[in-house]
């Protein structure tokens, strides 16, 4: 699919609760609205991964994790609940706007997809879809002509609700031990991004950290005009997610006052807050 265009590549693993996403830039045409190098435009935007970046592709397929039902999509055009595991709109759908290609990134198995969707992008990504190797990843989207790829680091998984739910406590903490595998794995893949960066011929890789930019949204909530960072605005925000939560789960009345949408998944408040910080400081290592 990429084969003959010239692409940049955002990768990301994630541990634990594996929130991958694999995003494919296509330079060709376009109107960006945030600030791109001279002559450059995105118009395309590919992504693959897992349910932080579902966009209904789990509706489609026989799947355990799923979304499309109440509340979920309560903050998207008519309330419609599209199988994004949020409140609204995911990182790449607002990714996809602040590059000015379309304002939502629709999943590849949407049977109302037109060609002209195809053109300007979609997503592949799966809730539980789980992990796949760097190197050999890597090595696959280098053999296809992919030469600017931007890896993302793992997040403070252990500050997550259901992970201070199950691990932090009865104080209820962030789960330091999740949280220090997840800097020792970000320590580890920073290393193997060096190495590949010189043992493949002309590819530029990037480490894109997002461990410290959510950290400090979840320990500095009003900086960012949060109110809730431990907890979800679904249920009692500890544990509930997919089927657990559902119509008849009560919601916090702001959802933007919360930096979780249930237990593992951010709100579109945390998503345009997390892009707003990233995109402008990486995009122009992947155009």
């Amino acid at each position: 699919m990429l084969n003959g265009w010239s692409s940049s590549i955002i990768c990301s693993w994630r541990l634990c609760y594996a929130l991958g996403a694999l995003l494919c830039f296509l330079t060709w045409g376009g109107e960006a609205t945030i600030k791109l190098p001279d002559g450059t435009v995105i118009p395309a935007i590919v992504a693959f991964g897992d349910s932080i970046i579902d966009q209904g592709m789990n509706n489609y397929i026989p799947a355990i994790a799923k979304c499309n039902f109440p509340p979920y999509g309560d903050d998207l055009p008519g309330g419609n609940p599209t199988g994004r595991f949020s409140n609204g709109k995911t990182a790449i759908d607002i990714i996809a706007e602040e590059l000015g290609v379309k304002e939502l990134v629709p999943p590849y198995l949407d049977p109302n997809l037109q060609i002209e969707d195809l053109k300007t992008g979609v997503s592949f990504a799966s809730a539980g879809s789980g992990y796949d190797p760097l190197t050999t990843q890597n090595g696959e989207l280098y053999g296809i002509g992919t030469r600017r790829i931007g890896v993302f680091s793992q997040v403070p998984i252990g500050c997550v609700p259901a992970m201070r739910t199950l691990n932090g406590g009865n104080s209820w903490n962030c789960a330091e031990k999740q949280n220090e595998v997840a800097k020792l794995v970000n320590a580890k893949l920073s290393d193997e991004i060096d190495f590949l960066s010189k043992t493949l011929p002309g590819v530029k890789l990037v480490f894109i950290d997002l461990y410290h930019p959510l950290l400090d949204l979840i320990q500095n909530p009003g900086k960012y005009d949060f109110e809730e960072s431990e907890r979800g605005c679904c249920g009692t925000g500890k544990l509930e997610a997919s089927y657990l939560c559902n119509k008849f789960s009560p919601t916090c009345k702001e959802h933007d006052k919360f930096i979780f949408w249930d237990s593992f998944h951010p709100t579109e408040a945390c998503n345009k807050i997390l892009v707003e910080q990233i995109l402008p400081k990486y995009i122009s290592h992947l155009t």
